[in-house]
């Protein structure tokens, strides 16, 4: 028969396995708070990558617009439709060309802090009739 350990008693392994689980828990509660602010962090990042393509694409749509001759209210509910509501466009022209820039400030709950304002841009010349 096997002699059992008197209660109260504990053996030399079963004091080390108490030990280590103490440490894990120690090592999760120290590492735990680090993950999730990194992963806070590249959230945001990618928030503001998505925003900075959709004024790219909403540059691009509204130099569109001016090239077609349609009118730069046209071009400024076009970009918001693309860019969100907070979205301006200016357009501007030098000569036959034309430059529409785009500029909004990333909303989010991650990123309202940091102050971010971002712009794209795009040109193109003019069509003619005919």
């Amino acid at each position: 028969m096997l002699a059992r350990p008197l209660r109260g008693r504990h053996t030399r392994s079963e004091r080390a396995a108490g030990t280590q689980r103490g440490s894990v828990t120690a090592e999760v509660a120290v590492v735990l708070p680090a993950v999730v602010v990194l992963l806070a962090l590249l959230l945001a990042t990618a928030h503001v990558g998505a925003v900075q393509l959709r004024l790219e694409e909403a540059a691009r749509a509204g130099a569109r617009e001016v090239m077609r001759g349609e009118s730069t209210a046209s071009v400024q509910q076009t970009v918001q439709r693309l860019a969100g509501r907070t979205a301006t466009a200016q357009v501007g022209r030098d000569g036959e060309w034309t430059t529409v820039e785009v500029r909004a400030r990333v909303e989010g709950p991650l990123v309202e802090f940091m102050d971010l304002d971002l712009h794209a841009s795009a040109s193109g010349r003019r069509e003619h009739d005919g």
